[in-house]
């Protein structure tokens, strides 16, 4: 538990308190918001995202009641993207699934993809589609991680089943009919810490990272938690309180990458972030703090949007999508 954190936002009490974060970020972060913590231009979202986060909002459980949050995330029922091959296999004791789009092809790039869900919710199922359509639209193979979740399995455990997967999909590349050399971690919320982390874990053995919208710093002391920690479906709360279910020493930089010394020599990176969302300025630090370590890395801010959007019926999601998938494509 990071004492620090909880005493700014009051959690016993409310959410009320959210405005005691924001420490020095003014000067800190170029995207910050006013110290007042109102969103600079009125509601931020667009009038498709407002009503889509509402809807959301109204039936998502709070924070603390882990069945309850899990059963909110159960997939539901929907036409998947045809694919030429999925299937579900084990790495190393770690279950994964395996998303091909030409079968027989050589040379590709690898994604070793980890789920969001605070590391305490979700799986393969809830990020099938996006996974189809990352392996689609990228032409790349995809293994999606069925990583062990929190609480009853704390940091180190997703992070270690994590760089188990990158270990055992280097090491498949050449069967699965992709380039050793190609190999890109990537990952959305919890799964982007995942993915960050485990570049740091695993120097020079990925070819690139991307992330999406990922928690970086336990602290959770940035102006875009004190703007949008009320009222954008992914609260501060529910924030503070996953990071209070994973565990670890928030101060290692295998929990909060933020936090790491030294970032020269990373892979390639894309960083891709929701404007209304309380992990925005962590994932705007760590792009300013990798380029000024010299690692090649892009930060793609999608207005109007808030944390989650990737999955949602928006034209920014689809946008995003390609954009990655486009991205992914690329990778040398």
């Amino acid at each position: 538990m990071n004492a620090d954190r909880d005493a700014d936002l009051g959690r016993d009490a409310d959410l009320g308190r959210d405005a005691d974060l924001g420490r020095d970020v003014d000067r800190d972060l170029p995207l910050a918001v006013p110290a007042s913590g109102a969103p600079p231009f009125g509601d931020g979202l667009s009038p498709a995202a407002r009503a889509l986060c509402d809807a959301l909002s109204a039936v998502f459980p709070g924070p603390g009641d882990v069945a309850a949050l899990r059963a909110a995330s159960a997939p539901r029922d929907k036409p998947a993207r045809a694919l030429a091959s999925v299937h579900d296999t084990v790495a190393q004791g770690v279950p994964v699934r395996v998303y091909d789009p030409a079968p027989g092809s050589v040379g590709r790039p690898l994604v070793v993809y980890f789920h969001g869900g605070g590391w305490v919710m979700c799986g393969l199922d809830t990020h099938d589609a996006l996974c189809r359509d990352l392996a689609a639209a990228s032409g790349a193979v995809v293994v999606s991680v069925d990583y062990r979740l929190a609480p009853e399995h704390p940091w180190p455990a997703a992070p270690d089943d994590a760089l188990t997967v990158l270990l055992w999909a280097r090491s498949e590349a050449g069967a699965l009919g992709c380039d050793p050399g190609r190999v890109v971690v990537a990952g959305d919320s919890s799964g982007g810490n995942l993915a960050a982390v485990t570049v740091l874990r695993a120097p020079g053995l990925t070819a690139g990272q991307l992330l999406v919208y990922p928690p970086l710093d336990a602290s959770m002391g940035s102006g875009s938690v004190t703007a949008y920690g009320r009222g954008y479906f992914h609260t501060a709360a529910h924030m503070a309180w996953y990071w209070d279910q994973y565990g670890g020493d928030p101060a290692h930089p295998h929990v909060s990458p933020l936090r790491a010394p030294d970032l020269s020599g990373l892979p390639r990176t894309l960083i891709v972030l929701a404007d209304c969302d309380v992990l925005r300025d962590e994932g705007v630090a760590y792009g300013r703090r990798l380029g000024e370590a010299g690692v090649d890395c892009e930060v793609r801010i999608h207005p109007g949007v808030f944390h989650g959007f990737l999955g949602l019926p928006l034209p920014a999601a689809r946008a995003a999508v390609a954009g990655a998938a486009a991205w992914l494509a690329a990778t040398p």
